[in-house]
């Protein structure tokens, strides 16, 4: 469950072991730069102090123990569909790490994004806390696959568009021209030219496994870490549900082709 959140892709800075897990690692985006948290069990810098308790309603609430609202840039969005065993055992695996003090710096935000007590409104606008529903009248594999994409892979957080507030457009996977990172993310739904909709479920599975394209090029920027230290450690059940699911969506056409400078 590590690897499938992407935990290690966001929490550990620059690939660095030493710091295993430690934060510290600097996220560019269109609303200012966020730093990621330390979630080791150190008491002071980390989650050591956390309950059990603490860390469920940080993952599916986006809620700290202080009671403050977090970013959204720790995509609770998508682990509010995660279930309660799964981030149980998440935390579980978390106390057994070597705790690690990194004291993290505070968020370099641009007004009004600075100002965290409006993240309740944009969480009454933006977010709804919503368990996985599973459909009946699908494969086991189409449900896993959904699961994963749509829970604790939270493919959406980079390739579903966003408004001006930060809030999701409804093309769902469609890509953007400005991703959460501020770079152009491509189109994941199975659209015949703006997407994947020329793949086989093998091109899908083998490019979340590898980071090689069906045309033998690779994946690149922030993909291709998600592909060394997340999707690259699926099983193979896995990657296949995954290519299921996003094989079966209605194809979009996107607006990841477009450049900043036209984004209206």
């Amino acid at each position: 469950m590590l690897r499938l959140a992407g935990c290690v892709t966001c929490h550990t800075k620059d690939g660095d072991k030493r710091s295993f897990l430690a934060g510290g690692r600097a996220l560019k985006t269109p609303f200012g730069t966020f730093h990621t948290p330390n979630i080791t069990p150190d008491p002071d810098t980390g989650i050591g102090g956390w309950t059990t308790e603490d860390f469920v309603l940080a993952m599916t609430g986006g809620m700290a123990p202080d009671g403050s609202h977090y970013y959204p840039a720790f995509p609770y969005t998508s682990y509010t569909r995660m279930t309660t065993r799964d981030i149980v055992d998440l935390k579980a695996y978390l106390d057994t790490l070597d705790p690690v003090r990194n004291q993290i710096p505070r968020h370099d935000l641009g007004f009004p994004f600075n100002l965290r007590f409006t993240l309740g409104l944009w969480k009454r606008l933006f977010f709804e806390e919503e368990s996985f529903a599973v459909a009946l009248e699908r494969s086991d594999a189409w449900n896993r696959g959904a699961y994963i994409v749509n829970g604790p892979g939270h493919c959406r957080e980079c390739h579903t568009p966003r408004n001006l507030l930060g809030g999701f457009a409804a093309a769902h996977l469609a890509g953007s021209h400005q991703g959460s990172t501020g770079s152009r993310v491509p189109n994941i739904t199975p659209h015949e030219t703006d997407g994947i909709g020329s793949w086989l479920e093998e091109d899908v599975a083998f490019a979340l496994e590898t980071g090689l394209k069906p045309d033998g090029d690779a994946v690149s920027g922030s993909m291709g870490e998600v592909v060394e230290q997340a999707t690259g450690h699926l099983t193979e059940a896995d990657l296949a549900a995954i290519a299921v699911y996003l094989l079966s969506l209605e194809p979009e056409a996107g607006d990841w082709r477009k450049s900043p400078s036209r984004a209206d």
